[in-house]
């Protein structure tokens, strides 16, 4: 008679998941509205207009690139609905494998994430194009490291049995 073999198989934390995409966003909006502008000498609502146009289009570009409360809000929304989906990705895909791949595997999803943002997706939204350079690089990289690594923080271990 064949003996009846069952193995655990980790399960992946959807709470710890959605707080880490929350943490990772406000790290990720904060680095572009600051950092990135001084880098690149230029005006955060320059950045803050950009992630809008993504829902408002390219009329919201036009300057003057100053405040605009439609603008903030739709590029926050827009920031956080992403950051929130690409984090639980990025937990799906590593959460099997502790912190250092969470924080590793995380930055190089985030450098993914560029690549696909300012190389693929500027072909539905060419204005995108000229703003992909260095410092959004970094700021993409930091994302997917801060969202692996704050999900590793936060996850707690479960397991569930799995009938070989």
């Amino acid at each position: 008679m064949a003996k009846k073999v069952t193995r655990m198989r980790q399960v992946m934390d959807w709470s710890a998941a959605l707080w880490a995409g929350l943490v990772a966003s406000i790290v990720f909006f904060l680095l572009n509205i600051f950092a990135v502008p001084a880098l690149l000498e230029t005006n955060m609502w320059v950045i803050i207009r950009l992630f809008a146009s993504v829902f408002l289009g390219k009329d919201i570009l036009a300057p003057p690139a100053t405040f605009d409360s439609s603008a903030l809000i739709v590029a926050i929304i827009t920031t956080l609905v992403l950051s929130v989906g690409f984090t639980l990705l990025i937990a799906f895909v590593l959460h099997q494998w502790g912190m250092l791949v969470g924080i590793i595997g995380g930055a190089i999803f985030g450098l993914a994430i560029y690549l696909i943002n300012f190389y693929s997706i500027s072909y539905f939204f060419p204005w995108f194009f000229a703003l992909g350079s260095w410092p959004f690089v970094i700021t993409h990289i930091i994302f997917g490291a801060v969202a692996g690594g704050v999900y590793e923080s936060l996850e707690v271990e479960e397991f569930e049995p799995v009938e070989a």
